[in-house]
């Protein structure tokens, strides 16, 4: 059986963005940390110049470090660690021990809308050989329910796209989506974090709480 290791920072262990205010020798410093908690070499780390898209790409050894205009890597290769950074978002972590596959997809609002956790799910079976029995889903701390307004354009998109009990008030459901999104997959084992990034008061960054704040991430390897 392949090992998966996965990990959720928090701001204890700093912004790990580089496309925040913030000096590059603290987001390396940052990225160091994590990786030591991980025990993988920080200049394997493969992350992504996120766009709020649905371009999943299928990732290897020869891969750029940094894949561009993307919100999901997969990836079969062994101790190749894989990044998504949020800071409200959700931080999507996808692994199949028995074929050996793992992912790390951005599930934003508008990736959301445009179904990247089923796309990625889609590649890992399709292109990657992963049954969905055996695929495994967390989501990691994002803003839930409880904080998450929108505008009435868009509980609209969610009431005709996914359906009114994603609509509470004027707040969506960005969680109850993804695993809808999933279950019609055929995927079953989901567990989502139940921390609110907005209102716990744990330690993850809120975009919402402070539009100058930094990114954590989620990570994901397997050996």
């Amino acid at each position: 059986m392949n090992q998966v290791k996965y990990y959720f920072s928090t701001t204890e262990d700093g912004n790990l963005s580089y496309l925040v205010d913030d000096l590059k020798q603290n987001v390396d410093k940052n990225r160091q940390t994590v990786a030591n908690i991980m025990e993988y070499k920080n200049e394997d780390l493969v992350y992504m110049n996120q766009v709020h898209g649905n371009n999943v790409q299928i990732v290897d050894i020869n891969s750029p470090k940094l894949i561009e205009n993307c919100d999901g890597i997969i990836t079969k290769e062994k101790n190749l660690p894989l990044m998504v950074m949020v800071a409200d978002c959700i931080p999507i972590l996808f692994f199949d021990e028995i074929q050996g596959v793992i992912a790390a997809v951005h599930a934003g609002r508008n990736s959301t809308f445009l179904k990247i956790a089923q796309i990625t799910a889609n590649k890992m079976i399709n292109e990657l050989g992963c049954n969905t029995n055996n695929i495994k889903v967390i989501f990691g701390p994002s803003i839930h329910s409880c904080c998450y307004e929108v505008s009435d354009e868009l509980l609209n998109i969610v009431k005709t796209s996914f359906g009114k009990k994603f609509c509470i008030g004027k707040n969506i459901d960005l969680q109850g989506i993804n695993i809808k999104l999933l279950e019609e997959v055929g995927i079953r084992h989901i567990n989502v974090s139940n921390i609110c990034t907005k209102c716990s008061n744990e330690p993850f960054f809120s975009f919402r709480k402070n539009p100058k704040t930094g990114r954590f991430a989620g990570v994901i390897s397997i050996s």
